[in-house]
């Protein structure tokens, strides 16, 4: 088969599109065809060794495609069904072998395209929303990156439980797509202080939560946004990681909350898994949930995908196809 490999972490050049051992599946696992592949910030994160993995790999978290053939024991899918995975390496191929546990059966009326776009993106935004903070009508969410893939699902779901966001935006294009998604306020953060505006619209109170993917540019001025016993929910670090600080900080700017969740603990058993991915394809196929697949690469074009999206020149998702 095709894949992209990496043997040396580094920039985007390091991936190398080449022929690749075809996996086989060993019990409890299915082959799968892949149809189309999810481009995640965690794949940027593998590629330079942030989060590191056994070298050679062949990065990429999150796919759909059609079942070629199972392992021993496997009782869960069937050669010919449809389905999508997310969080489990190797990804960026024409293939790809995958523990049957995570692997979530995709509706008729979702495309693979829609699932490896939803998959790790919508379940993020799902357990932000109902179990990281259990947001409640009312309250109001800041969300950073609000354009971004994981950005623009926040927004729709925020609202669809009855809750006020706040977004932030580099760009007037990306504003407009935020308030598309029904963002109530956007921030241009590039012309203005996102900690004063977010405490104007708030009439100096804050918000209930920050949803917050940028990580060490917004980390400080997104605990002053928070009003008493809110909470920071620190989901990624695209501009760098966090330097370390007191604790003490969280007793002096309102006795806040901080918390670093991975949804790899939040789709921890496959119970779990079915509900939110069953959830998130529901709302796809009723149309109460909108994907933007922006831009979709082959394969082979893998390494200009991951300059694109670190250089913040995407929204929404970006997908691969092999």
């Amino acid at each position: 088969m095709r894949a992209i490999v990496v043997e040396t972490c580094g920039a985007p050049e390091m991936m190398v599109y080449r022929d690749a051992e075809r996996p086989q599946p060993k019990a409890g696992e299915a082959l799968v065809k892949l149809e189309a592949i999810g481009l995640n910030f965690i794949d940027v994160y593998h590629r330079t060794g942030l989060y590191p993995l056994p070298r050679p790999f062949i990065p990429g978290m999150e796919a759909a495609g059609v079942v070629e053939a199972i392992g021993e024991g496997v009782t869960e899918v069937k050669p010919g069904d449809r389905v999508a995975y997310a969080m489990y390496p190797g990804a960026y191929a024409e293939y790809s072998t995958v523990p049957v546990w995570k692997l979530v059966h995709v509706p008729s009326n979702v495309s693979a395209e829609q699932a490896a776009a939803a998959m790790l993106q919508g379940m993020t935004a799902h357990y932000l929303v109902t179990s990281v903070y259990p947001l409640k009508a009312g309250e109001t969410a800041l969300i950073h990156a609000a354009a971004g893939g994981v950005g623009l699902l926040l927004i729709q779901m925020v609202k669809n439980i009855g809750g006020r966001v706040i977004g932030t935006v580099s760009t007037t294009a990306k504003a407009d797509l935020a308030r598309a998604a029904g963002a109530d306020e956007v921030i241009l953060y590039s012309e203005q202080d996102f900690e004063t505006e977010t405490r104007r619209l708030t009439d100096g109170k804050g918000v209930a939560v920050v949803y917050d993917s940028v990580g060490k540019d917004t980390f400080l001025k997104s605990l002053n946004c928070l009003a008493p016993r809110g909470m920071l929910a620190l989901f990624g670090q695209s501009s760098g990681s966090v330097p370390p600080f007191d604790p003490g900080l969280l007793a002096q700017k309102g006795s806040l909350f901080l918390t670093r969740p991975s949804l790899a603990h939040y789709a921890a058993t496959r119970e779990e898994l079915l509900w939110r991915a069953g959830e998130i394809f529901k709302w796809i196929g009723a149309g109460k949930l909108h994907l933007r697949i922006e831009k979709i690469f082959p394969l082979a074009d893998a390494a200009e995908a991951h300059r694109q999206l670190e250089g913040r020149k995407t929204t929404g998702k970006v997908l691969l196809i092999p």
